[in-house]
């Protein structure tokens, strides 16, 4: 659309931005993936391939992908926390892979700490970010970074009870951040409130 200004006749071009919100793929990808390796955590069942090809394809490249089109629509925090998680999975994943097929020693305890103590880091500062925004991600990013901080413990200390119950706040957290993802696809398709997310700051 473009608009003149009368006194200086300087002609404005303002583009609208019809793109779809990519927030809810980036959440859904991570959202399902934490799911899936949580209830490996929690002891549900052995880690196999399901779980490293959901964090190769759809924890990894789909929060990437996701991450990208949030940088098209000028979102920071979006770009910068799809991107970064998605990332995570890779990471994950290598540090999983890379030593069976002879590329490098697995990590110790003490450098799995290290990692996720890191990654539990950046997402306590991702977390105050939230408090802009609406209680459905506070709350996703609050038990993202509880979750990182607790499997840090949990290998630091060598406690299986602690990495369990690691496991059974993931799957809380990953849940949320599938509701979170789901309500504002519905939210959005049906132009009202379907499933509430709480109000933005």
């Amino acid at each position: 659309m473009e608009t003149i200004n009368q006194e200086t006749g300087e002609v404005t071009t303002k583009i609208k931005d019809t793109t779809a919100n990519p927030a809810p793929l980036g959440l859904m990808g991570f959202g399902m993936t934490t799911v899936l390796l949580s209830l490996h955590n929690s002891g549900c069942f052995a880690l196999g391939t399901m779980i490293l090809s959901m964090g190769v394809f759809y924890g990894g490249l789909a929060q990437v992908i996701a991450g990208i089109m949030e940088w098209k629509k000028n979102n920071t925090f979006g770009t910068t926390a799809f991107t970064s998680y998605g990332l995570f999975w890779l990471s994950l994943v290598g540090l999983l892979v890379a030593p069976k097929i002879g590329l490098g020693d697995a990590p110790g305890n003490t450098a799995m700490a290290a990692y996720l103590f890191m990654w539990g880091l950046f997402t306590a500062v991702m977390f105050i970010g939230t408090l802009k925004l609406n209680r459905a991600l506070q709350f996703v990013f609050f038990s993202l970074a509880l979750l990182f901080f607790l499997f840090a413990l949990g290998d630091i200390t060598g406690s299986a009870v602690i990495k369990h119950i690691a496991g059974y706040e993931g799957i809380i957290c990953g849940l949320s951040a599938i509701y979170t993802a789901l309500a504002q696809v519905l939210n959005e398709l049906y132009g009202r409130t379907i499933a509430p997310i709480g109000p933005v700051n």
